[in-house]
């Protein structure tokens, strides 16, 4: 089993390609060992030179005495899977492979890297790369790199740790993290990632008790289950993942014949799984930075309630309209509160946002008196402090200080974010406090958002125990409207009545016997589309009418697809009242069965407001798609309707995962759309089922 030290952490190293210039390739990650003095052994490799940067070289591998723990390469690609196997004979634990000239070129270079791929599960020796930058371990001073921020930045070891596929955009948030002040242990690059990737350095990571925070950033994810058991593992730890995935444009794979398959795009499928998984999804470097920033006193919010206190009414309401942005509650003080401290500085207001005005100026001790209020009574999850200029004034500083300090120290575990204006001296100093600090009033709302997340996906316990039932055996060939429904009742979810008719006739009786109107759809396993050849019609009441649109249909379906195969039309009655809902599953290529919820109708074709969640999983679950919808309010009764059956509702979509995950291997796609959610129960109206193709 792999561990960071296997990767991090060697006691000798080789560097085949070894260069004598410090400025190639080459060279740098020799250079920089050398300069930071790494403890253990290295060996340059190259065949041409007795010594290469003042050490002895060594014409191979082979030529090493003894073992080697770490084999960094940097020689043409057609020469590197030779090495690899140089490196096995010589026990090498991991092989970095900084060359260039594999899958990322086309052609011959899939086939090298598909090489080096066998190679590494034939001989067990873990390859980071191709095509990488490299990476380090800044306590190790151990830099198997060739990026150029080491000679301007050395790492300072910290408990911040970097993943990322991209090695130049790894670099530069190695970067900005140093010029940020944070303290960076481990760095990996892992580029064209041929057996390592950025999920199972995620994963080693979140494993480590040296590593308190981490930074992610990939452009796409290999190996699905390996990112969800790592930030399974960050999450049970209590280790934030920040995560920067990059390419959120158009749908990644082609769209089934489905809503569900086209609204279940790339973009949207990963947002999904990084939310459900504790991961937190950075749109920005400058997020992310100020994320990682704020951990550093590891305290993370578990409720979304939060206080501010400021001397700006102005930068109060500022603040109140971010919280709303992000989710956060900016709830009142309990008004017997709110009374004492208007006693106590009557020009104050003192709802919250709390502003303790101008007589901030004259009374320090306000801050401390009005804190405690707003965390004793109010309740509050996190605190934001809006100080401005006034923190970093030398008359003042570290008075505002000295009280916050002695007041926080009586409240431990909660979270207070500082917007303020100071000298970096200053600035430090509220810093070494365990107070992040912030310019932007907006870019703090932001932050206390994230660790709020944070908070919540660590207070999570597990969900429901789920049993995944048995698969079901599917007919040969494409499935109807009827055969779907017929399934997927047989699963448990709730199809509305309905009857397969062959003729006018029969029609015409069967739409008397439901004593009401009826719709009318034609069954073909052949069309999926129905509503697009005129395969329905809606509200069709009276046995005359019934047998005219049997007419209408079959000719409109004779007319559009004249090879299809016609199995009848389906009579239903029509079912009013509730919302339109939309339920569906996809099985995504990289993390398996991923379910779907949406309001339906323009809702979802337009606005496309929907939620996703892995398979399987239970109502819970459930509920937080439909809570988390931004058309939720119609479901719970808006403007005077009645609510409509949440437990009912969470329990289909919850039913609909598991059948899902059951027939993960057989499916392309599974939907109910319209899914009427009614007051007293909910009903599929619609059903489909794309199998799998061969």
């Amino acid at each position: 089993m792999t561990t960071l030290d296997d990767l991090l952490n060697p006691r000798s190293i080789a560097i085949v390609g070894a260069s004598d210039d410090p400025t190639r390739i080459g060279g740098r990650p020799l250079s920089h060992m050398i300069r930071q003095r790494f403890e253990g052994a290295v060996h340059p490799v190259n065949p041409s030179r007795e010594t290469v940067q003042g050490l002895r070289a060594y014409p191979s591998l082979a030529e090493i005495e003894g073992d080697v723990d770490f084999v960094l390469v940097a020689v043409p690609a057609a020469s590197v899977c030779g090495v690899v196997r140089q490196a096995a004979a010589k026990r090498a634990k991991t092989v970095m492979v900084l060359s260039s000239g594999f899958a990322e070129m086309g052609g011959d270079g899939i086939a090298l890297q598909d090489e080096l791929c066998a190679l590494a599960r034939e001989t067990g020796v873990r390859v980071v790369g191709p095509n990488c930058l490299g990476a380090f371990n800044a306590a190790m001073r151990f830099f198997p790199t060739f990026t150029s921020t080491i000679d301007r930045a050395r790492p300072e070891p910290g408990g911040i740790s970097i993943a990322s596929q991209s090695g130049a955009y790894g670099s530069h948030i190695y970067m900005v993290s140093h010029l940020r002040g944070l303290g960076i242990g481990y760095w990996m690059t892992t580029g064209n990632e041929a057996d390592l990737h950025v999920a199972e350095v995620i994963k080693l990571y979140a494993e480590r008790e040296d590593v308190h925070t981490i930074m992610a950033y990939a452009e796409s994810i290999k190996d699905g289950p390996m990112l969800i058991e790592a930030l399974e593992g960050a999450r049970a730890n209590r280790i934030p993942v920040i995560f920067m995935k990059v390419g959120r444009s158009a749908v990644g794979a082609e769209a089934a014949s489905s809503h569900t398959a086209s609204l279940a795009g790339e973009d949207a499928i990963y947002d999904a799984v990084l939310r459900q998984y504790g991961a937190y999804r950075a749109r920005s470097t400058e997020e992310m930075l100020d994320i990682a920033y704020a951990c550093r006193p590891r305290i993370y919010p578990a409720g979304k309630r939060l206080g501010v206190v400021t001397i700006s009414g102005g930068a109060g309401v500022l603040i109140a309209d971010a919280a709303e942005d992000y989710g956060l509650d900016v709830a009142p003080m309990p008004e017997d509160m709110q009374a004492e401290l208007k006693a106590l500085l009557p020009f104050a207001s003192a709802r919250n946002p709390v502003d303790v005005t101008a007589q901030f100026f004259n009374d320090l001790t306000l801050i401390p008196r009005f804190t405690r209020a707003m965390l004793d009574r109010g309740g509050y999850d996190g605190l934001i402090g809006f100080w401005t200029s006034v923190a970093g004034s030398p008359l003042l500083a570290d008075k505002l200080l000295g009280h916050l300090t002695e007041t926080m120290s009586h409240y431990e575990n909660r979270l207070f974010l500082h917007c303020l204006l100071a000298p970096e001296e200053v600035r430090k100093r509220y810093e070494d406090a365990g107070f992040p600090c912030f310019e932007d009033a907006t870019r703090t709302v932001a932050v206390m958002a994230a660790l709020m997340f944070f908070g919540q996906a660590f207070a999570w316990r597990g969900g429901d125990l789920l049993a995944v039932p048995d698969p079901v055996e599917f007919p040969d060939g494409p499935l109807s409207e009827r055969g779907a429904k017929e399934i997927l009742q047989a699963a448990g979810l709730p199809m509305v009545d309905d009857v397969l008719v062959t003729t006018a006739s029969h029609a015409a009786s069967t739409a008397t016997l439901m004593d009401g109107p009826v719709a009318m759809k034609i069954v073909s396993p052949d069309i999926a589309h129905k509503t697009e050849i005129g395969g329905v019609m809606l509200g069709v009441e009276g046995a005359d009418a019934a047998e005219a649109a049997f007419h209408h249909i079959m000719a409109n379906a004779v007319t559009a697809m004249p090879l299809a195969q016609i199995d009848g039309v389906l009579i239903s009655p029509m079912v009013s009242g509730g919302i339109e809902c939309i339920v569906g599953a996809k099985i995504d290529p990289v993390f398996g069965p991923m379910v779907m919820f949406g309001l339906g109708g323009i809702l979802t074709e337009v606005l496309k407001d929907v939620a996703f969640r892995r398979a399987p999983f239970g109502p819970a679950v459930a509920r937080e798609m439909i809570d988390g919808l931004k058309g939720a309010a119609v479901l719970k009764g808006a403007r005077g309707t009645p609510p409509a059956d949440l437990d009912a509702l969470a329990d289909a979509i919850s039913k609909l995962s598991l059948f899902a995950a059951a027939n993960a291997d057989r499916l392309e796609s599974v939907e109910m759309n319209p899914l009427r959610a009614l007051p007293d129960r909910c009903l599929a109206l619609d059903a489909l089922i794309v199998k799998k193709r061969n």
